[in-house]
């Protein structure tokens, strides 16, 4: 069995097979139990794919070999994000202002407080710098990251963390709070837990899953601008 699972290692079409097969797996389990948004797909992959790799003592290097074809087709994907957002385009226009004014306030508001409680705590600056700009998508914020000073591997992590978080927390969170606007919704999610809540939105609902690509976009942009000055101020 050893000389045989050395044998299949060492293609990357492997690594591949099970990242794929992982997910379908998760998706399937989630219909099974009424789409329950606690069994998350994301992170039932992440949890069964980092076991993999721990016992059979794999390098994520050679694991990326494989999986390195479904992080190509993540630019592709957030590219089609244009479609809905084209087909919703008079509910989005409707809303542009009042949207654009949440995605300010909200962003600037998320940032400041993950980095002021931090810092109260104690923490050093490399960690607040990491957590700052954990509001977006990864890359974009993996960038701000090392550019003021954090750690962006740990940025990383904070950014995946927050997203899993997002997504399985917000339809129970929202439903609580009684907020049935599907725009109020996306926007939320998007700002949130950027492209996995986004993937969560477009689960539940097509117009929140607009809303939160326009937030996700948004957010990306704002951080981007808002976290180096803020940053700088602190």
């Amino acid at each position: 069995m050893n000389s045989l699972w050395v044998y299949l290692g060492a293609s990357p079409l492997l690594w591949l097979f099970l990242t794929l097969a992982a997910y379908v797996a998760a998706v399937r389990l989630q219909r099974a139990l009424g789409g329950s948004p606690w069994v998350n797909p994301v992170l039932l992959s992440v949890a069964a794919l980092v076991t993999v790799l721990w016992l059979t003592g794999t390098p994520y290097a050679r694991y990326f070999e494989g999986a390195q074809f479904v992080h190509f087709l993540l630019g592709t994907a957030t590219v089609a994000l244009a479609v809905p957002l084209r087909r919703q385009w008079n509910e989005v226009r409707s809303l542009l202002g009042p949207a654009l004014i949440t995605l300010c306030v909200g962003n600037a508001m998320g940032a400041f407080l993950a980095v002021t409680t931090l810092k109260l705590a104690g923490a050093p600056a490399a960690l607040l710098a990491s957590i700052a700009p954990r509001g977006v998508t990864a890359p974009v914020a993996m960038a701000v990251s090392e550019r003021i000073g954090g750690l962006p591997a740990l940025t990383a992590v904070l950014v995946i963390a927050s997203g899993i978080l997002g997504a399985t927390m917000a339809t129970p969170l929202l439903n609580a709070l009684r907020v049935h606007d599907w725009a109020a919704r996306g926007l939320a999610v998007g700002m949130s837990a950027h492209g996995i809540g986004t993937a969560r939105a477009f689960q539940v609902n097509p117009l929140a899953g607009t809303f939160a690509g326009v937030a996700m976009a948004g957010s990306t942009v704002i951080t981007s601008v808002w976290v180096p000055f803020m940053m700088g101020l602190l």
